[in-house]
C-alpha cells in the first residue's frame, strides 16, 4: 500500500513540473511531448539507448472561423519548427468537412513562399496520381474520406534550425438539421501544441439562440447530430469562453498543454462543435442582398405535419452478421416507435433474394401493424449475396400500386423510399448503369430515394447518384461509428414533412443565374437556401413568391422587397457586428458555392453527354473563378527541394530596395510572430495566371531599417496631409466619409498604369467627440496595369499579391518578395513597403489594437515616399498635389496681400503670421486655413500644417463625391479630365 501511495505521488510530481515546464518554455523539445504519457509510471532511459525524436515540433496552431448568415470562412495557420541542424520531413494534415471547398493553401518554408494554384483537372492525372507527395488529396479521394470529413495532406522537408507555416483556408455552408446548425473544428494535432488557439465568431441577421458547444468529439467519423454522450454533458472544453450578444457569437478555444494532456496525451483532442440555431419570422422568409447577388433563407414553422408513405428496404446480406445488422435493428425498433397515425409504411429485406413483410401494400401505423413489423425485423438472419437491383423494384412496386390506389382520396401525402447496404450488387444485376436506369424508371418522378451507406466496402458514387436522380439523399455510416444513433438521427431529420412541391420564384427581369429553387419536400427542422445573380437593368423592387403544398392544400406567399433597402440593412448589421474582411462579397461567394454544387448535381443527374459537358463546364468555370477545390479541380503545389548543405534549392537572393537582407535562420531570441487570421480569397480577385509551379521571386526576411516616410499621407480617422516641397508648405484635412465607401487615393492608369483605393470602415466616436462617427482604412488596393496587370491588396491581417505568382502573406510574420514588376515587405505587424519599378513607393502602416476599445478598429495608414514614377496626369485625393504648388496669403477684410519669396512662406508656416486670417491660393481657387498640428507615423512624428475644412472643399478638385468609386477594382480616369491647368 506504501509503495503505491509512493507511485501516485511521484507521478503527481512530475505532471506538476511538467505543467510548469510546458508554461516556462514553449519551445519545447519534441522527445519532452510526443512521448509524455501519464499512464505509464516514470522511469529512468539510459542515455546510450534514447532515440532522439527529429520530427518537427508544432510551435502554433490557430483555427480561426468566421460564419457570416450560415455562411462560414475557415482559415488553418500552423507553425513547424525544426529545431534540430538536419533537415526534417513535415506532414501536415487537417480533416475539413467533406460539404467543404478548399479555396487556398500556401506554404512558407525556409522563408520562401510556395503558393498554390486551382486549375482544370485534367483527365490523364486520375493514373498518374500515386507517388505524386506534392499535390493534396482533392475532392474524388474517396479512400481519405471518413464520414463528414476528409483529410488534407502535405509532406515537406524543413531545413534545419528551421521553420514552416502552412495556411489553408476553406469555406461552407452550414446546413440546418434538426432544427439547429452545427459548425465542427476538428482539432487533432497529433502531439501537444506550444500555442493552440480555436476561434469560432458567428455574425447572423436574426437573433442567435440556442447556442451550445458541446465537450470533444473524441470519435471523428461519427456524424450524428442525436450523440447521447455528448449531448447529456453540459461541460465545454476547458478553457472555452463565449462573448455573445443578440445577433454576434465569439468563442475561443485556447487550451494549454496541461490541459491538452488531460483531454488527450497524444494530440488527438477531438472535434469542437458548435451549434445554434436563429430567430425566424413568419412569412416569406430572410432576404440578404450585397454587392449585386442575393441570398434568400426559407424555413417556415408552425405548419401541420403531412402524412407519409415510406417503405424501408433493408440489406440482410452476409456481410450485415454481427455488430451492423444489431445497430440497425435497434435504430429501425425506435424508429417505428416515432412512425405518426397517419403514416403507411412496409419493410423490404434483401440478399439473394427478397423479402416483402406485407406482400402487395403499404400499412397504416397501428399497436398491431407496429409490434408485427417488429417482430419481422427481429427474426432477420443475415445470410446470402446482395441484389440491391431487385430489392428496389420490390420497394418502388409497393409505393406506386399504392399512390394508384390514393389518387382518388385527395390527400397530400409525401412518398420515399429508405435505402440501406453495406456493400456493393454481387447477384442479380450488378452493372451500376442498368441499376440506376432501373430506379429512375420504378421511380417515374413519384417519391424519393434516401440512400445509406454502412462501411468502407460500399459503392458510395451508386449511392449518391441514386439519390440525387430520384429526389433524395445520401449518407455515409463509417466502418467504426455508431450506426444504431446515426440511423436514428438520418430518419429524425426526414421523418417530419411539412411542404412538398416547393418552388421559390423572383421577378425575371430582376434576377438571372439562380440557384437550385424547386425542390421536392420540406422537412422540420431544415432549410431552403436559394441565391441568385442581380441583373444591372434591374428595378429596385424585386417580387418574390414561394408556392409549396402542405397536408390538404396549396399554400402562396409572396411579398415585394426593396432591393436598395435591403442592402442598406444587410450592409448595415455586418458591419454594427464587426465580422471583419470576410464580410466583403459574402453573398456572391455563397452564390458561387451553391451555383458548384449545383453544377456538380446536374452533371451527375445528365443524361446525355452533351448536358453532362455543359454542366462540366459552367462547374468548372465557377471552381476556378472562386478558387475552390472541386471534384473538377486540382491543386498544384510546388514543393520546396532540401540541399545536402540545408539550403532549398531555386531561392533567389535579389535584393529589396530599402530593406537589409536577414537569413531566416532561427535563433534562441527571434519571436515566431502572431498567427494570420483571414486567408481567404477575396471577392474581387480575377483568377491568377501565375503558374505555381515556377516561383520567380525572391523572398527574404527584412530587417527592421528605419523608413524614411513622406509627409503626404491618408491616417487616421482618415486625416490627409499634403506635402509641398516647392511651396515649403504643408496643408492638411479631413474627409468625413461613409462606412463602405472606397476612396480614389491615387490616379495614374494612363501613365505608369497606377491606381490606389481605399475603403472605410466605420467606429462610433469616443466619448465627448463632436462626431456620431468615425471611419478608417480597412482595406488598401494598388492595381498595377503595366507593363502587365497585378494588384496588391492590403488588410491589417493580410497582403495579397497576384503578380507572376499569386502569394498571401500574413502581416504577422516578417518577409518580402521581389520580382521584376512590384517588390512588397512586410515588417511584422508594423508596415508595409510597396515598390512599383524601382520608382514609385508606398508605405502602408498597420494599426492593429489587441484590446481595441468600442470606438477603435484595427485600420491602415497610406503614405507615399517615393512619386517619381507618376506622371503629371496623377490625380485622386492625394495624387492631385504630387506635382503641384501652393500660396499662402493672409486676409485682411477685403485685402489679400499674397507672399512673393520661399523665406516669407517659411517664415509665415513657422512662424506667427499675425493678425487677420489665413488662406491658400491652389491653381485659381482661394482656401481659407488654420494652423493644425498633427501626428503621423503612428505618433512618432508631428507636421505643423494649414488645415483646409469643410471635406476639404475648393481645395480639392471637384467635390468629395467625385472621388467615391463603385468597387475596389475601379480604375477609371478623374471624370473631369486629366490634372493640367
Amino acid at each position: 500500500m506504501l509503495l503505491l501511495v509512493l507511485i501516485i505521488a511521484l507521478g503527481c510530481n512530475n505532471a506538476a513540473s511538467a505543467q510548469n515546464e510546458y508554461e516556462d518554455d514553449v519551445d519545447l523539445e519534441d522527445d519532452l511531448i510526443s512521448e509524455l504519457d501519464l499512464n505509464v509510471a516514470p522511469h529512468r532511459v539510459p542515455r546510450q539507448v534514447r532515440n532522439k525524436i527529429t520530427k518537427p515540433h508544432i510551435h502554433e496552431l490557430s483555427i480561426t472561423t468566421t460564419i457570416i448568415s450560415r455562411y462560414a470562412f475557415t482559415a488553418v495557420s500552423c507553425t513547424m519548427l525544426n529545431k534540430h541542424s538536419a533537415a526534417s520531413q513535415a506532414v501536415f494534415m487537417f480533416h475539413i468537412p467533406a460539404a467543404a471547398y478548399i479555396s487556398n493553401f500556401t506554404m512558407i518554408v525556409g522563408g520562401r513562399v510556395f503558393p498554390s494554384q486551382i486549375k482544370a483537372k485534367e483527365q490523364k492525372l486520375k493514373k498518374d496520381r500515386k507517388g505524386n507527395n506534392g499535390t493534396p488529396k482533392d475532392k474524388d479521394s474517396a479512400e481519405n474520406s471518413e464520414g463528414e470529413m476528409e483529410l488534407f495532406r502535405m509532406s515537406v522537408k524543413i531545413p534545419g534550425r528551421n521553420r514552416a507555416i502552412f495556411l489553408l483556408t476553406y469555406e461552407e455552408l452550414l446546413q440546418r438539421r434538426l432544427g439547429y446548425y452545427q459548425h465542427v473544428t476538428s482539432v487533432r494535432p497529433m502531439q501537444m501544441v506550444s500555442k493552440l488557439s480555436v476561434t469560432v465568431t458567428i455574425v447572423e441577421h436574426s437573433r442567435i439562440k440556442h447556442l451550445k458547444v458541446l465537450p470533444l468529439r473524441k470519435i471523428k467519423t461519427s456524424g450524428s447530430r442525436n450523440n447521447s454522450r455528448a449531448d447529456g454533458i453540459d461541460n465545454m472544453p476547458p478553457s472555452t469562453v463565449i462573448r455573445q450578444n443578440e445577433t454576434f457569437c465569439k468563442i475561443t478555444f485556447t487550451p494549454n498543454i496541461f490541459q491538452q494532456v488531460r483531454i488527450s496525451n497524444n494530440g488527438m483532442l477531438g472535434d469542437f462543435i458548435v451549434r445554434y440555431d436563429v430567430e425566424r419570422e413568419l412569412g416569406i422568409g430572410d432576404i440578404q442582398v450585397l454587392d449585386g447577388h442575393f441570398v434568400h433563407y426559407f424555413a417556415p414553422k408552425d405548419l401541420p405535419v403531412v402524412p407519409k408513405n415510406v417503405v424501408f428496404v433493408i440489406d440482410t446480406s452476409a456481410s450485415m452478421l454481427g455488430t451492423k445488422m444489431k445497430q440497425t435493428k435497434e435504430a429501425l425498433f425506435t424508429i417505428l416507435g416515432d412512425l405518426r397515425p397517419n403514416d403507411h409504411f412496409n419493410f423490404v429485406s434483401f440478399s439473394n433474394r427478397v423479402r416483402v413483410w406485407q406482400p402487395g401494400k403499404l400499412v397504416p401505423v397501428t399497436p398491431y401493424n407496429v409490434r408485427d413489423a417488429k417482430k419481422f425485423i427481429y427474426m432477420i438472419s443475415p445470410n446470402g449475396g446482395t441484389d440491391i437491383n431487385s430489392a428496389l423494384q420490390a420497394g418502388s412496386l409497393l409505393l406506386r400500386d399504392y399512390l394508384l390506389q390514393k389518387e382518388e382520396m385527395n390527400h397530400n401525402s409525401v412518398s420515399l423510399i429508405i435505402f440501406l447496404t453495406d456493400g456493393r450488387p454481387t447477384v442479380g444485376v450488378v452493372q451500376t448503369p442498368v441499376i440506376l436506369g432501373n430506379a429512375k424508371s420504378a421511380v417515374q418522378e413519384k417519391f424519393c430515394i434516401f440512400t445509406i451507406g454502412m462501411g468502407n466496402d460500399v459503392d458510395y458514387k451508386l449511392l449518391d447518384r441514386m439519390a440525387l436522380e430520384n429526389c433524395g439523399t445520401m449518407r455515409r455510416i463509417p466502418e467504426d461509428a455508431d450506426a444504431s444513433t446515426m440511423l436514428k438521427g438520418f430518419y429524425a431529420e426526414i421523418g417530419t414533412p411539412l411542404l412538398s412541391d416547393i418552388r421559390v420564384e423572383y421577378s425575371e427581369d430582376s434576377v438571372e443565374y439562380v440557384t437550385q429553387n424547386l425542390f421536392p419536400n420540406y422537412f422540420n427542422g431544415s432549410e431552403i437556401v436559394v441565391a441568385g445573380k442581380l441583373t444591372n437593368r434591374s428595378s429596385d423592387s424585386l417580387h418574390v413568391q414561394v408556392t409549396a403544398t402542405n397536408s390538404d392544400r396549396s399554400l402562396v406567399i409572396e411579398k415585394d422587397i426593396s432591393l436598395t433597402e435591403q442592402e442598406r440593412e444587410t450592409k448595415r448589421r455586418v458591419e454594427e457586428a464587426e465580422a471583419g474582411p470576410n464580410a466583403d462579397g459574402y453573398v456572391e461567394r455563397l452564390w458561387g458555392f451553391l451555383s458548384v454544387k449545383d453544377g456538380l448535381n446536374g452533371r451527375v443527374r445528365s443524361q446525355t453527354s452533351s448536358e453532362r459537358e455543359n454542366f462540366t463546364q459552367r462547374a468548372t468555370e465557377l471552381s476556378l473563378s472562386y478558387n475552390f477545390l472541386t471534384p473538377l479541380t486540382q491543386m498544384e503545389v510546388e514543393t520546396p527541394q532540401v540541399l545536402t548543405n540545408g539550403t532549398i534549392a531555386g531561392a533567389e537572393t535579389t535584393e529589396t530596395p530599402a530593406h537589409s537582407n536577414l537569413a531566416n535562420r532561427l535563433t534562441e531570441e527571434e519571436p515566431t510572430g502572431d498567427t494570420p487570421q483571414s486567408l481567404h480569397r477575396n471577392k474581387e480577385q480575377p483568377a491568377t495566371e501565375a503558374r505555381a509551379g515556377k516561383t520567380t521571386h525572391g523572398l527574404k526576411r527584412p530587417g527592421k531599417k528605419s523608413v524614411t516616410l513622406s509627409k503626404t499621407s491618408a491616417d487616421g480617422d482618415p486625416h490627409f496631409v499634403v506635402d509641398f516641397p516647392l511651396s515649403k508648405l504643408t496643408v492638411c484635412f479631413n474627409i468625413n466619409g461613409e462606412p463602405g465607401d472606397v476612396l480614389r487615393l491615387v490616379t495614374d492608369h494612363k501613365h505608369s498604369g497606377v491606381t490606389v483605393n481605399g475603403k472605410l470602415i466605420g467606429a462610433p466616436a469616443p466619448p465627448g467627440s463632436h462626431k456620431q462617427q468615425r471611419t478608417y482604412f480597412s482595406s488598401i488596393l494598388i492595381v498595377v496595369d503595366k507593363p502587365r496587370r497585378s494588384y496588391i491588396e492590403v488588410t491589417p491581417r493580410k497582403v495579397i499579391v497576384d503578380s507572376l505568382d499569386r502569394l498571401i502573406l500574413p502581416c504577422s510574420s516578417s518577409v518580402s518578395v521581389d520580382n521584376k514588376y512590384v517588390a512588397v515587405a512586410v515588417v511584422a505587424n508594423a508596415n508595409i513597403t510597396i515598390t512599383i519599378q524601382g520608382t514609385i513607393q508606398f508605405i502602408i502602416l498597420m494599426h492593429i489594437y489587441k484590446n481595441p476599445a468600442p470606438y477603435q478598429r484595427d485600420h491602415l495608414g497610406f503614405y507615399i515616399a517615393d512619386s517619381k514614377g507618376l506622371s503629371k496626369d496623377t490625380h485622386g485625393l492625394l495624387g492631385q498635389f504630387i506635382y503641384e504648388e501652393v500660396t499662402l496669403t493672409q486676409r485682411l477684410g477685403n485685402i489679400t496681400a499674397a507672399t512673393e519669396n520661399g523665406t516669407q512662406e517659411q517664415t509665415m508656416t513657422q512662424g506667427n503670421p499675425g493678425p487677420g486670417h489665413m488662406a491658400l491660393q491652389v491653381k485659381e481657387r482661394i482656401v481659407d486655413v488654420v494652423k493644425k498640428s498633427r501626428n503621423i507615423y503612428s505618433g512618432t512624428h508631428t507636421v505643423h500644417c494649414w488645415f483646409a475644412k469643410n471635406n476639404a472643399a475648393k481645395l480639392i478638385d471637384g467635390q468629395y463625391k467625385d472621388y467615391v468609386v463603385s468597387h475596389m477594382f475601379d480604375t477609371e480616369d478623374w471624370p473631369h479630365g486629366t490634372n493640367v491647368h
